[in-house]
């Protein structure tokens, strides 16, 4: 099944199934995914090995130019965003003026949507990164991925290509001091064969004692909405099983939402 990139800096805004108004912003290249991660379910599609001829980031100054005019536009509609996402075609936390672009981003969201909040979704691979996490620190919505707390499955799940494990991503979090929301994405299906599921009891379990530990302020249930690389070969975990899930969370007191 097809998948899709962003083809600007600036995309939307959208309407989320998690974020309500959101205007987008793609920090990575429009011609392909530029990720840590190769989750086989991305609707950014494979994650390539190496870069093509004369492909590059958006430059720092490209980002403000292009969020201030799109932002400007929206003002002389009358067309508030609910929130401005860091997300778009990989992962946002590698560019390396990421620091810098959150803190323009800041300062465009109080000159023209005071109200507005300020997203990033990461999938927390460069959480290692103390200018990361400063930069984390200031946005409202600091969303981090945790789609399982088992090894095996991160490795098939979201096939990372850097070094990464629960351990570390825990220790890093703490620097937050709770102001982070976790993402979790629940799947069904096979990869090269093989099953793929984090929803047996087995995986709920561990990732609770995970959430447990961590103490998010919010956890985000969801599973997938739009085409993935693999196709059929993945499938949606229904509402009322995810329901089920989020009502355990609940009962740890940490809220929970869930989008099907």
């Amino acid at each position: 099944m097809p998948t899709f990139l962003f083809d600007s800096i600036v995309f939307g805004p959208v309407k989320s199934r998690r974020l309500g108004v959101s205007l987008g912003i793609n920090l990575l290249p429009v011609t392909r995914k530029v990720c840590s991660f190769n989750c086989i379910y991305c609707e950014c599609g494979w994650t390539p090995g190496k870069p093509g001829p004369g492909e590059k980031l958006p430059s720092r100054p490209e980002v403000y130019d292009a969020l201030r005019q799109k932002l400007s536009e929206m003002k002389a509609r009358g067309q508030a965003p609910d929130v401005i996402t860091y997300a778009g075609n990989g992962e946002p936390t590698l560019h390396p003026d990421f620091a810098g672009i959150i803190d323009d981003s800041i300062a465009l969201r109080n000159e023209f949507f005071p109200s507005a909040r300020v997203s990033v979704l990461s999938n927390g691979s460069m959480l290692h990164r103390k200018s990361v996490r400063e930069a984390l620190k200031k946005v409202d919505q600091n969303m981090l991925k945790l789609d399982s707390a088992l090894p095996e499955t991160v490795i098939r799940l979201n096939q990372p290509n850097v070094k990464t494990s629960l351990a570390g991503f825990e220790e890093h979090i703490k620097d937050f001091n709770g102001r982070f929301i976790i993402q979790t994405l629940f799947v069904r299906g096979k990869c090269d064969g093989r099953p793929v599921d984090n929803t047996t009891e087995d995986e709920i379990t561990a990732w609770l004692d995970a959430i447990a530990r961590l103490r998010p302020q919010q956890v985000m249930i969801y599973t997938i909405h739009r085409d993935t690389p693999l196709g059929n070969n993945l499938r949606k975990v229904p509402v009322n099983e995810l329901n089920a899930i989020a009502q355990r969370v609940n009962e740890l007191g940490i809220a929970t939402s869930v989008s099907g």
